[in-house]
């Protein structure tokens, strides 16, 4: 029979449902609650009116015993479960009402996100303003520095290339006077020779009369001497 107690309730109770109790009747008798005193089988009558006066023994009653006390252990436990159950309508409202704060969320959510996305959007079109006008500044600069650097380049360079010319012209210009001079001292040279050839045929030309005359000399003075000594010869003859 303990079975059959623990079976009917099982079979008749619904959880969820405040009336649990109601599964119970048939074994206790309509509208008892198993722990009421009236509703013990053990008060008052041995037996529940039983079929046959054999059919009210000892092992039923200790039976009933243990199932009531059973019941009373599965009633409060229940109640204990049933402290922390809901039913599912109060389930629905506060499903309801989670979704509801859910959408107000996530509609809190897309309103800061679209004014985080336009201000995000604002601060990036300032950003690639500022850089545009950076890399435009940053483009004259080397612009600029480009063209003074080419500039100065140019400047340099044709300043070298009139150096250049400019020493040019100097070596020419001392090419031109070395050469002149070269000339000149060719010229004096050449002058000098010739005055030298010149004077040196003067000379050989002065010692050739002079020769002569020591020549016509020596020959006067020989036939004076030999005059003289005719004569003296002839004054001894």
């Amino acid at each position: 029979m303990i079975f059959q107690y623990i079976y009917l309730f099982s079979k008749k109770t619904e959880p969820g449902i405040p009336g649990w109790r109601s599964g119970l009747a048939p074994a206790f008798g309509p509208g008892r609650d198993p722990g009421d005193p009236g509703s013990n089988p053990t008060s008052g009558s041995r037996c529940m009116e039983p079929a046959s006066p054999s059919a009210c023994t000892e092992p039923e009653t200790s039976n009933e015993i243990t199932v009531s006390a059973l019941v009373k252990i599965t009633d409060a436990n229940m109640d204990i479960v049933y402290e922390d159950v809901v039913t599912k309508m109060q389930q629905e409202v506060t499903v309801q009402q989670i979704m509801s704060q859910i959408a107000n969320v996530k509609k809190d959510m897309i309103i800061l996100e679209k004014s985080e996305f336009s201000a995000l959007r604002a601060e990036n079109e300032k950003i690639n303003v500022e850089l545009h006008r950076l890399k435009q500044q940053i483009m004259d600069e080397v612009i600029k520095v480009r063209t003074d650097t080419k500039l100065d380049f140019n400047l340099e360079k044709s300043r070298v290339k009139e150096l250049y010319s400019l020493n040019e012209r100097k070596l020419l210009e001392m090419r031109t006077e070395m050469m002149a001079l070269h000339a000149q001292q060719d010229r004096a040279v050449t002058q000098t020779d010739r005055k030298i050839d010149t004077e040196v045929a003067g000379l050989k030309t002065m010692l050739e009369s002079h020769k002569l005359d020591n020549i016509k000399y020596l020959a006067g003075s020989v036939f004076t001497c030999l005059t003289v000594a005719l004569g003296f010869y002839c004054l001894w003859i």
